[in-house]
Formats: structure tokens, C-alpha cells, sequence
């Protein structure tokens, strides 16, 4: 067993210093790293395990996990050991696996395993982008057969510039942009961005200073490289058959004949025929079980490779595989509330991809709560996406989430993130729904379109409506075709998904996976342009539809009114083990919120009716004493001093029995019994708190009382 060399290098980068360092940690694992910026620490190791035989695909796995430790923390649960990923781990394992799965040597099909994990979290420095770049150079010094160095940066818009891994905290609240950025030398290959509606010109701006910062890093890269780095494993693709690539290629123009027969499944179907005669013209000799089955998948690979070749041909001629050209968008139509019951419900399709979004609008109860190596926060809007097997007309075995689900709900969530109104103006909490019913192309985008509308149908006052595009690339040397609204196929076979959401005003979010080497400025604004047009095109559909945000929300929603009282009521509010708060909640049929601890109390039902009665019990019951208020109240002990009256909600007060009534008074029972409703007025309250009340007050006001009996 050969361990690593110790080595360690570091460079200010953008006003940071960077630190890698290997041979020190994981020394069996075919290259580990540890990254550093800052006092945030990321350890990344990777591994290789053999080809499977039969293996048509690169098994590529990576992992990412924010242990609690790095932040000084135990995790919560009964368990109190971390469970399964969080979303934002999930989102950072896509970030690296999408950064480098296209720059592996094509046909690479070996095991190969990246695993990172956040040592240290300074509340600064984010470890999900640090994760990235050690990720990366561990893969860099690992020998595995790679396109070679790498890097990634994160950039905001903080006080009207472009800055470089801006600090976490002012990155949340302030930061008009979260970019992060991944590539190599020669180009960018991952980008995921949410912006507060920047111009397409602020996009590139921010896409060019990332590419220069990337340069830098792998550099640095190298040069940890050229210090502890394995030699390079030569692959090679094993040598074609000569005859079986010959006897496909002669498909090619009843394959060109067929491409563009209507419709995804027939589509599919036609090409499916052609693609039967051609294996069973190579296979239907073979008289072996083992030979034919071989020989049927290397058939049928080439025949893969064959569609491959012919939809890029012919979308360099001008025709796609639907008849559209380059810039045209599918049919949009549109179903408001499709769902009538629902708070807002939309059936959004564009050509064979459909989306029926809804939005439930709840209390702050309904937040999400955060909790990692980040400070902990609350989500009042998250968007779920779910993309059933049926939706492309297939089955396959039911289970939570996965990765993709999370990645597109959460790019289509950071698209309407920024045009919500500020809670304080709408306090609702926000859940969005996308269930993907049909899909050929951009579900996502799909998504952000349908949410839009049913947030305007919800009654949400969002400052302006967004919708979203996917963009494609197909690049042969001097010739490429941009794309617009493109196909499932035309992702699968071009060289760019290219996802752009926003408003008239600007861009929301932004997601882009390259497979070339490079992609000039050129390139990026006419795809940013043409994604322009595009995605005003379809938000002139959508308001054709939905003009505004509706000016009431659904019957069905619940009702919700702020009050705010004294912080040291809130104890009275809630009561013994919670006993007043959920006795006014069964009784106003509501939900009473206690939203900080200066006061602010929110209530939330159905009934208006309801809630303002609650509101007003809540304003009675922590109202502060004073004298001279009058009240009726209940009385719920007798002494033979007096009677204790209740004159709001767990606030008694003592009605002496000289205050009860205008003459002398024998017995107090003479005067009340216990729960009788009688009418009091404060005429004192001491120092500590403790009220006297009075009944002949009132009387005396009113000109009312018997004469004074006289006193035996």
C-alpha cells in the first residue's frame, strides 16, 4: 500500500486565501484534499472500483454532508445523529456531480466515488462551495483519466458590485445575486444563480468575473497537483466494429425520414421500428444465446449513437425534430383554478410538458424550520415538485424524492422567490406544488410558470409576474444552433441545458449544464437574448389568462389578522401548559400564533367572523389594568371579605364587600354568588400588580342603590 505525499499550497484568490492540502488525511483513498478559506475546513476524498461487465453507463457518485460538529453543535431528534441528507446537501452533491460528470474521458465506466464533509463552519465562508473546489482537486490528484483542473466561486451583488464569496450572513438579507459557478481553464461548465431581477448584461458581467477567479484556483489546483499528484490512467475506448457501425450508418436516411413524425410517442415508436430491423439485420445469424446478446446491445448502442448524430444534423439545417425553428416557443394553454377547492390551482401545458401547480396559503406555524451548520431560520415559502413515472408514460419502483425532484423544485423556488411580497405586507406562509402530469422538456420551467399563476389566482400581491424557458446548444466546430423551449430529446442530445427564469424586468434564476469546452460571451448573450424574447413571450400568454393577482384570497384560505400586545402578556395569553390559548382556539375555532417575543400575535381562521372575536378577546385579555375602566366580570370566589372577581382572561381583581353595594352589607352572598356576571370599575392598583375593584362605583354613576340599612 503506497501512501500520499504531504502537500500544501495556498493563494489569495479575489481578496481570500485559499489553502489545499493532501497526504495528511484518507492517504488510502485514491486522492483526498482538505480546502480552506477562511476558518471554514472541507474535507473531499475520492475512490475507484472495477467496470462491471455489462455496465452501459459511469456509475459517478457523490456525497457532501454538513455534519453538526463543524458548527459546535449536536443534532437534534431522538436519535441525536444525522439522518438523511438535508436539501441543501443534496444540492450541493448536485452542484459537484453536474461539474464533473461531462469531463470524465468519454467511456469511462470504472466506480468512481466522491465523498466531502464539512469539518468546520466559521459562519462566513459557506463550506457547500468549498466542498467543490476540494471535491474537485481531490479528483485533479487523483490520477483518474480527467479533463484536469477545476475550480468554482460564488459571487453576489452587495452595495451596487460584483463580489467575490461574499459573507454568508449579508449574502442572505442583502445580496441582490447568488451565483455559483464551476469550470475549468478553458470554460464554464456548471452555473445555478438566484437573482432580485438582474439584467441580462449584470448576468454575463458576473458569469466573465466568475471564469477569471475559476483560472486562479486552478491553478492552484495544478500546482498541488504537480506536488502529490498520481500519474494520469491511460483509457482508451476499446476499438468499434467496423462492420456493425457500416451496417447502422445505412439506417441513417430512413432514421432522417422519420425524426420528425408528430408527437413524442409516436416519434419514439417510428424510430423504435427502424431500430428492430436494424438489430435483427446484425443479431437474426447468431445462433449462441451469449454472442447474441452481446451483439444485440452493441446494436443497439450504435443505433443510439446513430439518433444522436441525426438530430444534431438536422438541427444545423434549421429543423428541429416538431418542425419548429430555433426561436419558436410550443403551445401554451392555460386552466386557472383548475382545482376549485384549492387556494390557487393552475394546469399550465406547453406542447407535451404539463404542470398542474397549486398553492396553499397557512400560518407561521406552517414555516419550515432550517436547522445545519447554518444559524438556524425559518422558510415561509418552499416549492415541492414531484415527476411520477407516468408523466413520461412509464413505470418504475415508488420512493421518496429524489435528487433531481429536490434540484427542480428548489431552482423553480429561488425563480418566484424574489418577486413575493415582504412577509410583514403578507404574512402568509407559501407552499407551492408542481406535480409534473406530462413531461417532454423543461418541467422546471413548466413549474415557475404554473406557480406564478396560482400565487396571482391565490391572491398573493407578488410585485411582478415571472415565467421561465429552457434554452439548448448544439455546436459543431463553426457552426451551432440556440434553442428555445426545447425537447426532452434535444436535452439529451445537445450541448447545453440552458434554464432561464424572470420577469419583464429581469432575471430570477438561472441553471446551466455545458458539455463542450467552451462557450464564447457571444454565445451566452445571444442565449440570454433569445431567452429574453422567449420568456416574454410566454408571460404575455400567461396575463392573456391572469391579468393580476386577485384582490381576495380563496374562501377556503384561512383568514389572518395581526395583533400585537404587551411581551409580558404573552404568558397570559398562553396560559398554564398552554391551557388559555388552546381553549380560545377550539372555542373561535382558529389558530393563535405567537410570532416573536416583543408581542406580535397573529390569528388565523375561515370564519372572519370568528377571527375578529378572537382578536378582540385577545386585546381584553391582555389589556393592562387602569383605573377607572370599567369591565363585567365573573365572579369566582367569595370570602367573607369580599368576592374575587375575573375582569379578563387570568386577571382577577377583589370587590371588597364595603365596594359591593351602596348600604352595609351583611353577608357578601347577600350580594353575588359565585359565577354571577356582574359590572366593576378599578379603583386602585398597588404596586405589585394587585387590583381592587368597586361595584358601588358604579352604581353611584348610574344614580342607583337602596338607602343605607341601618347596622344592628
Amino acid at each position: 500500500m503506497t501512501f500520499s505525499t504531504y502537500a500544501r499550497v495556498q493563494r489569495e484568490i479575489a481578496g481570500h486565501l485559499i489553502t489545499l492540502e493532501t497526504g495528511q488525511v484518507a492517504r488510502q483513498a485514491l486522492g483526498s484534499v482538505i480546502a480552506t478559506m477562511g476558518e471554514t475546513k472541507v474535507f473531499a476524498a475520492v475512490a475507484q472500483g472495477p467496470a462491471r461487465a455489462d455496465q452501459d453507463f459511469f456509475p459517478l457518485t457523490v456525497d457532501y454532508r454538513e455534519k453538526t460538529e463543524a458548527a459546535g453543535k449536536i443534532p437534534g431528534g431522538f436519535f441525536k445523529r444525522e439522518g438523511r441528507p438535508t436539501n441543501k446537501e443534496i444540492l450541493t452533491m448536485r452542484l459537484t456531480d453536474r461539474s464533473i460528470r461531462p469531463l470524465f474521458t468519454e467511456g469511462f465506466k470504472d466506480e468512481v466515488q466522491v465523498m466531502s464533509h464539512a469539518l468546520c463552519y466559521d459562519g462566513v465562508y459557506n463550506a457547500d462551495v468549498l466542498s467543490m473546489i476540494a471535491a474537485f482537486a481531490a479528483v485533479h490528484i487523483s490520477g483518474l483519466p480527467f479533463h484536469g483542473a477545476m475550480g468554482a466561486v460564488r459571487i453576489g451583488h452587495l452595495d451596487g458590485r460584483l463580489v467575490a464569496y461574499p459573507p454568508d450572513d449579508r449574502r442572505r438579507e442583502e445580496s441582490r445575486l447568488d451565483l455559483v459557478v464551476a469550470g475549468h481553464r478553458d470554460a464554464i461548465c456548471m452555473v445555478e444563480a438566484s437573482a432580485k431581477q438582474l439584467s441580462e448584461s449584470e448576468m454575463i458581467d458576473a458569469l466573465e468575473m466568475a471564469h477569471q477567479i475559476i483560472k486562479e484556483i486552478a491553478d492552484l489546483a495544478d500546482e498541488l497537483c504537480k506536488q502529490a499528484g498520481k500519474p494520469r490512467q491511460t483509457f482508451k475506448l476499446p476499438e468499434g466494429d467496423a462492420e456493425l457501425e457500416r451496417t447502422v450508418a445505412g439506417y441513417h436516411a430512413d432514421l432522417k425520414a422519420v425524426i420528425f413524425t408528430p408527437g413524442k410517442h409516436e416519434r419514439q415508436e417510428a424510430i423504435a421500428r427502424i431500430s428492430d430491423a436494424c438489430v435483427n439485420s446484425l443479431v437474426s445469424s447468431i445462433g449462441d444465446p451469449a454472442q447474441k446478446a452481446a451483439r444485440t446491445k452493441a446494436a443497439k448502442a450504435a443505433f443510439g449513437d446513430l439518433i444522436y448524430k441525426v438530430e444534431r444534423e438536422c438541427i444545423l439545417e434549421g429543423k428541429r425534430a416538431d418542425g419548429r425553428s430555433t426561436v419558436d416557443i410550443r403551445e401554451i394553454t392555460i386552466v386557472p383554478n383548475f382545482v376549485p377547492r384549492q387556494h390557487g390551482s393552475t394546469l399550465f401545458t406547453r406542447g407535451e410538458t404539463q404542470a398542474l401547480v397549486s398553492v396553499t396559503l397557512g400560518t407561521p406555524d406552517d414555516e419550515q424550520i432550517i436547522d445545519g451548520i447554518d444559524t438556524e431560520y425559518r422558510k415561509h415559502f418552499y416549492l415541492h415538485y414531484n415527476f411520477p413515472p407516468y408523466s413520461v408514460g412509464e413505470t418504475r419502483r415508488l420512493a421518496g424524492p429524489g435528487r433531481r425532484e429536490i434540484g427542480h423544485g428548489m431552482l423553480a423556488e429561488r425563480a418566484l422567490q424574489a418577486v413575493l411580497p415582504p412577509k410583514e405586507r403578507f404574512p402568509y406562509t407559501l407552499r407551492i406544488v408542481s406535480d409534473i402530469t406530462e413531461s417532454n422538456g423543461s418541467s422546471s420551467m413548466a413549474s415557475v410558470c404554473g406557480g406564478c399563476l396560482s400565487l396571482m389566482l391565490a391572491g398573493v400581491p407578488i410585485s411582478q409576474p415571472v415565467a421561465g424557458i429552457a434554452m439548448g446548444l448544439v455546436c459543431d466546430g463553426e457552426r451551432y444552433a440556440i434553442l428555445s423551449d426545447i425537447l426532452g430529446s434535444e436535452d439529451h442530445h445537445g450541448d447545453m441545458d440552458f434554464k432561464v427564469a424572470g420577469s419583464g424586468v429581469g432575471i430570477t434564476a438561472l441553471q446551466m449544464d455545458i458539455k463542450v469546452k467552451g462557450v464564447t460571451r457571444s454565445m451566452l448573450e445571444l442565449a440570454l437574448e433569445q431567452a429574453r424574447v422567449g420568456r416574454k413571450h410566454i408571460l404575455r400568454k400567461m396575463l392573456d389568462v391572469v391579468s393580476r393577482p386577485s384582490e381576495q384570497i380563496s374562501q377556503f384560505a384561512p383568514r389572518m389578522e395581526n395583533v400585537r400586545i404587551p411581551s409580558e402578556k404573552i404568558g397570559y395569553l398562553i396560559g398554564p401548559g398552554g391551557r388559555n390559548i388552546k381553549a380560545m382556539q377550539e372555542l373561535y375555532k382558529v389558530r393563535i400564533s405567537i410570532v416573536d417575543d416583543t408581542g406580535n400575535v397573529q390569528v388565523a381562521g375561515i370564519d372572519r367572523v370568528k377571527v375578529q372575536a378572537c382578536i378582540d378577546a385577545i386585546k381584553s385579555m391582555t389589556d393592562t389594568p387602569k383605573i377607572g375602566t370599567r369591565y363585567t366580570g365573573t365572579v369566582k370566589s367569595v370570602k367573607d371579605f369580599g368576592a374575587f372577581i375575573e375582569i379578563l382572561p387570568g386577571v382577577e381583581g377583589l370587590c371588597h364587600i364595603s365596594e359591593l353595594d351602596m348600604g352595609y352589607i351583611n353577608r357578601v352572598i347577600d350580594v353575588v354568588q359565585v359565577g354571577d356576571s356582574i359590572e366593576v370599575e378599578i379603583i386602585n392598583v398597588d404596586d405589585r400588580g394587585k387590583i381592587k375593584l368597586s361595584r358601588k362605583a358604579i352604581l353611584i354613576s348610574r344614580g342607583e342603590g337602596a338607602e343605607a340599612p341601618v347596622a344592628p
